[in-house]
């Protein structure tokens, strides 16, 4: 008979904050439950134009159809969980406050950031860098840990203690995963990306392949000769 302690736990998703300089993580934030759905969207950066929809359009259009500028860019969307009720004998004096404040942060300058630009610019320096933040990745098991930016966060929450503090939300997240188009050279998201790059074409090498005829065709009905 099998014990529930021979179980494998599954391995949750989650966020990582890195250093962008260092390219040590400086936080972990392990999602409470794996959403059940999640929603990808990839789009070509093709090198040509819109087209046209009739036949005219010009030659070099054309020559341009099968050619790729970059990377796709990639989008990511779920419905995350937080339920304070469900883990009892974790003390949560301020209900899922905290947990949902680090995740808010990931848009949010710090206090720190903001007086020191606000100090900066009434010294009258002309122009102040934009605030960098920490590099962002999101993990799904470990064939997905990519760089992102985080794109939408969408909170409501639905059950509070005698206290007003939240105990259980939902959340809309969407993600960007940024690409080598995103980041400069060297930076250690770029490097990222190509890990994640490289993960998705080892599982596109390790996919089995099927014959022409199971599509119904033989070889000499897709040979074309170039003129």
């Amino acid at each position: 008979m099998t014990r529930y302690a021979d179980i494998p736990k599954p391995i949750r998703s989650g966020i990582v904050l890195v250093d962008p300089e260092r390219g040590t993580p400086q936080r972990i934030i392990v999602l409470q439950f794996n959403p059940d759905t999640l929603e990808r969207s990839l789009s070509p950066q093709s090198a040509g134009g819109s087209g046209d929809s009739g036949g005219g359009g010009s030659g070099g259009d054309r020559n341009e159809a099968l050619r790729l500028k970059g990377p796709a860019q990639e989008t990511w969307k779920f419905t995350a969980e937080i339920d304070a009720t469900d883990q009892f004998e974790i003390a949560a004096p301020d209900g899922i406050h905290p947990q949902l404040a680090v995740l808010e942060m990931l848009v949010q300058p710090t206090s720190a950031q903001l007086r020191e630009a606000s100090r900066l610019s009434k010294k009258g320096t002309i122009e102040i860098s934009p605030i960098e933040m920490p590099l962002t990745l999101f993990t799904w098991g470990s064939k997905r840990v990519m760089p992102v930016r985080l794109t939408e966060l969408s909170i409501n929450e639905s059950a509070f203690d005698v206290n007003l503090n939240p105990i259980r939300a939902s959340l809309s997240i969407g993600f960007k995963v940024l690409t080598v188009s995103d980041l400069p050279l060297g930076h250690p998201g770029a490097e990222l990306y190509y890990a994640h790059l490289a993960q998705k074409e080892r599982l596109a090498g390790a996919a089995r392949t099927a014959g022409l005829g199971s599509l119904g065709l033989r070889p000499g009905d897709i040979t074309v000769g170039r003129g």
